[in-house]
């Protein structure tokens, strides 16, 4: 499939928004730092070209635009030690949920929390840092051995939570706790497969206020990528543009004793080794003052 390496999405200086390919600087594999970009023309997903034409990025964007993303699945108790600190038996078949795309957000975007989910003087604010796969064709019935061919690249997303939503108040179902818009940053890029290495021997954590909260690897799947979308296949057709959020590991803010929940103005930042970080700030927004 791709021909890039790192897929950018960016605003460049000359105030127009392109895909690129980005240029790294010497020794820096952390795509939220590129500073340049060779633009691609055509469509991703089918005929391009990487030109010779390099632009300056003013803001790395979510890696693709909303009408290029089909649907984002996302997958629960996903990590072994996530799953023991969350007091629940290792799932025997992926625990599937969906996200709206209105969800998407980009890697230095603000997290933005509603007046409904400002709902306790402590909302149960938390983040999940999360490898995120993007697939590249047409996947139907896939064996796990085929399966990562199918695969355009890999990003890092956070797949923010409202607990007492997503538990208590959702009537057994998450997505209320985990679909307001902006709840999904992801980025900074999207890796091919032969850039990044073997999606299940990464390191992935999580930072808040600059204190470590997760800090784990993705060996620790319960269902590895190659699983994930040989499963999420069978007699489900995944299109070109589908985004899967793979899970998080142990460390999220609900299993910490006592608990912590993230609070307006924290910054939160998700990282994946090889690839970058998404540096997000929580925004708790304001009513409007009635006039």
């Amino acid at each position: 499939m791709p021909a890039f390496s790192r897929l950018v999405r960016f605003l460049a200086k000359d105030g127009k928004t392109y895909y690129g390919d980005a240029i790294m600087p010497k020794g820096v594999t952390d795509i939220a730092k590129t500073r340049q970009a060779r633009v691609i023309k055509g469509d991703i997903f089918g005929k391009y070209e990487v030109t010779d034409q390099v632009a300056d990025v003013r803001t790395l964007l979510a890696p693709l635009a909303s009408s290029d993303v089909r649907t984002v699945r996302c997958l629960g108790l996903n990590y072994a030690r996530h799953a023991k600190e969350s007091n629940i038996p290792l799932p025997t078949h992926p625990i599937l949920f969906y996200k709206p795309s209105t969800s998407l957000t980009g890697p230095t975007s603000p997290i933005p929390i509603p007046s409904t989910a400002q709902d306790s003087p402590t909302p149960t604010l938390d983040y999940e840092c999360e490898l995120v796969a993007v697939i590249g064709k047409p996947t139907l019935n896939v064996s796990p051995s085929q399966a990562l061919s199918h695969v355009l690249g890999y990003a890092v997303g956070n797949d923010v939570s409202h607990r007492d939503w997503q538990l208590k108040k959702g009537g057994g179902q998450w997505g209320l706790g985990k679909g307001y818009d902006g709840w999904a940053p992801w980025g900074p890029g999207i890796v091919t497969g032969e850039c990044l290495g073997d999606p299940q021997s990464l390191r992935i954590g999580t930072r808040v206020n600059g204190e470590e909260r997760q800090e784990s690897g993705t060996g620790d799947m319960v269902f590895g990528v190659a699983e994930t979308v040989s499963a999420l296949s069978q007699g489900t057709t995944l299109l070109p543009g589908d985004v899967i959020f793979t899970g998080t590991p142990e460390g999220v803010g609900t299993g910490m004793k006592p608990q912590k929940w993230l609070k307006d103005g924290d910054v939160v930042e998700v990282y994946l080794e090889g690839l970058g970080t998404c540096t997000n700030k929580v925004v708790f927004e304001r009513e409007k003052a009635k006039l």
